[in-house]
């Protein structure tokens, strides 16, 4: 996540995700994996939604007015969406930067032993990095905070968690972004696995690691989700 990406198409299917569940009685906590912002292309234009109320503004209307204040305001910052008006969650937002290559891993450890005793307790942890789970040209670089990597999303699981993980769906087909997610899942033993796609727009897809106390629920509620105006934006794919 980069601040300038606050109140995009992305943030109005997560957050709108988040307080279903949320409603649903669990408890959320959001690491934004917030990194600095970058200037050599134009991310973070999707907010065409905004002017587009006839189609979008139903399926949330409280969230969709908040988001679109934000973006009147000016003031395309994570810590605008860290109000209880948005979403009654626990926040880290401390940012994830690489200034040196040689500090990567002692940098990236410390803030994730960070995050962790931050989100620890929640019902649900979301974790929001631009690209998704971590690639291996990225591994070892300084672009690795643009990922999650798979020891965290385990240590976040065995906090007690269920996990919640943005991807970016890139130039490959949805099997591809299975295998890779199938891959996760089958060393979480009795975890429940499904994969929401997000299709409008900059498709994306969230991966979730559930807890088996969790899995009922959270079933239920997507699903309600799906009879909804919401069912035009998003698929259920179950693994």
């Amino acid at each position: 996540m980069q601040n300038r990406y606050t109140g995009d198409i992305g943030d109005f299917s997560k957050l709108g995700l988040l307080r279903a569940l949320s409603n649903a009685g669990l408890t959320i906590g959001l690491n934004w994996y917030l990194t600095p912002n970058e200037t050599h292309n134009d991310d973070g234009k999707h907010i065409k939604y905004l002017s587009q109320a006839e189609q979008y503004r139903f399926l949330d209307s409280q969230l969709f007015d908040e988001l679109k204040a934000i973006i009147a305001s000016g003031r395309r910052e994570v810590s605008e969406m860290e109000k209880p008006e948005i979403l009654e969650a626990e926040f880290f937002s401390e940012v994830l930067d690489f200034p040196r290559a040689s500090k990567i891993r002692e940098v990236r450890d410390g803030w994730h032993s960070r995050a962790l005793h931050e989100m620890k307790g929640n019902d649900i942890v979301c974790l929001d990095p631009d690209n998704g789970l971590i690639v291996p040209s990225a591994t070892g670089t300084k672009r690795e905070n643009k990922y999650v990597l798979r020891e965290e999303l385990y240590e976040y699981y065995q906090q007690g968690s269920s996990v919640i993980y943005y991807q970016h769906k890139a130039r490959r087909k949805d099997e591809y972004y299975q295998e890779q997610y199938a891959s996760i899942i089958s060393g979480y033993p009795g975890a429940a696995g499904l994969i929401l796609k997000f299709r409008t727009t900059s498709q994306r897809y969230y991966m979730f690691l559930l807890q088996p106390r969790h899995e009922d629920r959270v079933k239920e509620t997507l699903l309600k989700m799906l009879t909804s105006g919401w069912k035009n934006h998003f698929q259920l794919i179950e693994i």
